[in-house]
Formats: C-alpha cells, sequence, structure tokens
C-alpha cells in the first residue's frame, strides 16, 4: 500500500510497548522450537502451534503464559499477511484441554490494606530523595489505581493542581491506544504524612523542574551522601521492586491497582465510581480485580442475623 496509508496500517497493528516486549520474547521461543523441529515458523501448520503450546504446558508454564504465547504467533501471522494458524477449532481443542489438566485460575497480585500502606510509608526515609520519591510512587499509584507502564510514563507536566484535587492527565494507557483525553483525580487526604496530593508535590519540588519524566532512578552520590534524582525513567521492573521492597515479596506492583478496587468495592463505591478512576470498561473487569475471595471476611453468611 501506498506510504501514507502504510504508516498509519503499520501504528493499527502495533500494540501497547509491554506487549509488544512480551511478544517478541516468546516468538523468540517459538522459532526456536520450529528449528528444533525442523518445521515452517511463518506459516505455521497448526500442528505445530498444538506441539508447542502442549510442549510448554509439559514444562510447567501456566495457562495464562500459553495462551500469551499463542496470542504472539496470532500477531506474528497478521503483520506478515498471513492466515493464521491460532483461529484453528483443532487448536482450540488442544488449549481447552491444557486448561482443563493445569486448571485456568491464575496467580493474581494481592491486595494490601490502608494499614500495610501507612505503615511502609512510616518505615520510609523521608529526609532523603529516594523516600519522597518512593512515597509518592505508592500513595499515587495506590490512590490513583495505575498501572506501573503508566506510572513510569507519566511526565511533570502531566501533572495539574487544582483546589479539589491533582489531576493526572493520562496520554496513553493499555485501554487508551489512541491518546484521547484522559484524567484522573488524585484527592488530598486528612493526614499529611499519607496524602497522595502532598507526596507529589513535595516530590516535583525535589526535582526543581516543570517538565521531563516524573518518576526517575536516583544518581548516586559520594559514600554517605544521599542519592539525586537523575533524568533517566524508572523502568516497569523497577516500580515491582519498589513495591516488594517496601510492602514485602507478596506484592507486586500490580497490587497497587488490585489493593484500589478491593477497597473501593469493601467500601461500597459503585462500579462507575471505580471505573472512572481504574479506566477499565466493563464491570466485569471490576469482578476480576477485586480482591474478595477471602470467605471469612467477605460473606454474606455472617449477615443472617442468626
Amino acid at each position: 500500500m501506498p506510504a501514507s496509508v502504510g504508516r498509519y496500517a503499520e501504528a493499527g497493528l502495533q500494540g501497547a510497548a509491554n506487549t509488544q516486549r512480551g511478544y517478541a520474547a516468546d516468538l523468540r521461543s517459538f522459532e526456536d522450537y520450529c528449528q528444533h523441529h525442523q518445521v515452517s515458523y511463518l506459516p505455521a501448520a497448526v500442528t505445530t502451534v498444538a506441539g508447542y503450546a502442549s510442549q510448554l504446558a509439559d514444562r510447567g508454564k501456566k495457562f495464562a503464559t500459553i495462551r500469551r504465547h499463542v496470542a504472539a504467533i496470532a500477531k506474528l501471522h497478521q503483520l506478515a499477511g498471513q492466515p493464521s494458524p491460532t483461529t484453528h477449532e483443532a487448536l482450540g481443542v488442544v488449549l481447552d484441554g491444557i486448561g482443563r489438566v493445569l486448571g485456568k485460575r491464575q496467580r493474581q497480585a494481592p491486595a494490601f490494606t490502608v494499614a500495610e500502606l501507612k505503615q511502609a510509608v512510616r518505615a520510609m526515609n523521608l529526609t532523603t530523595p529516594t523516600g519522597l520519591r518512593d512515597r509518592a510512587l505508592l500513595l499515587l499509584g495506590f490512590a490513583g489505581a495505575f498501572r506501573r507502564s503508566e506510572l513510569v510514563a507519566l511526565n511533570v507536566e502531566d501533572v495539574e493542581l487544582t483546589r479539589q484535587a491533582l489531576l493526572i492527565h493520562l496520554q496513553r494507557s493499555k485501554t487508551n491506544q489512541y491518546g484521547e483525553a484522559e484524567d484522573k483525580a488524585v484527592f488530598y487526604a486528612p493526614t499529611a504524612d499519607y496524602c497522595p496530593v502532598r507526596a507529589v508535590q513535595e516530590w516535583i519540588e525535589c526535582l526543581g523542574r516543570t517538565t521531563g519524566p516524573l518518576f526517575t532512578r536516583m544518581n548516586r552520590g559520594a559514600a554517605g551522601v544521599p542519592g539525586r534524582p537523575g533524568l533517566a525513567r524508572l523502568s516497569d521492573q523497577s516500580v515491582n521492586d519498589l513495591v516488594q521492597r517496601h510492602l514485602g515479596p507478596a506484592y507486586s506492583a500490580h497490587s497497587l491497582r488490585a489493593s484500589f478496587v478491593t477497597i473501593a468495592v469493601e467500601a461500597g463505591q459503585s462500579n462507575k465510581a471505580i471505573k472512572n478512576q481504574t479506566k477499565q470498561k466493563t464491570d466485569a473487569m471490576i469482578e476480576r480485580y477485586a480482591r474478595l475471595d477471602d470467605v471469612k471476611r467477605f460473606n454474606a453468611a455472617q449477615y443472617l442475623g442468626l
């Protein structure tokens, strides 16, 4: 197609950056499998993809991981203009069988409590730039129900302070690939130590600039001197490491978002109010994110009046 059309087609075929990286790693694995078994990589036969998926299952990979590998193979064929073997009914039968054997329930990032978050903040050294950054990231990530990819993509100029709240202008997100105007509001907390608005303000003051990445890596100082904010953005993995360092290894960056949904549901907030912050499109996603499977804590049986 003409270059004037092709550049739009290319943009339409691209996904989120994290998805692209994940697919690239999955496709390297698939290519190695095809070379080892001396079968065609592109286009791939249905039997090839089925054998690859079965091998992943035998190696103990989770069902969700296997489905992601199959999705990467589908994207590969789409980009190459080849018919995809992943749509064949026979492969669907194999995947269904793998799901039944492995079990489709994947491990989800647990939700922390507000008390745990406050305890983590109290343990931080807020006299250092690192402490100010970590507090701002955790409080903003939780109060804004942010994905880690959204947090690391934020710029200082995306943050707007108003009388009522701190507005965060999202340029793009996993569910907003077209760059449509999308805002999140983060509100003042009664206690300054745990206030996400004040925490972000203090961190921006520490940065000393009005543009550029909001959450950055630290440049190491001399021995005994705290590191200073650099210009390089935090990576997705850095956010995950930061959450685990302060909240414990059981949690992950995704716990920021899951905890928001869980606590909001528990507090009786409507799905509409929750979706205004999470930017999820369906009520089913609220159900999926809420960690309300503790039968002792969330159970209608305790309200029977007996």
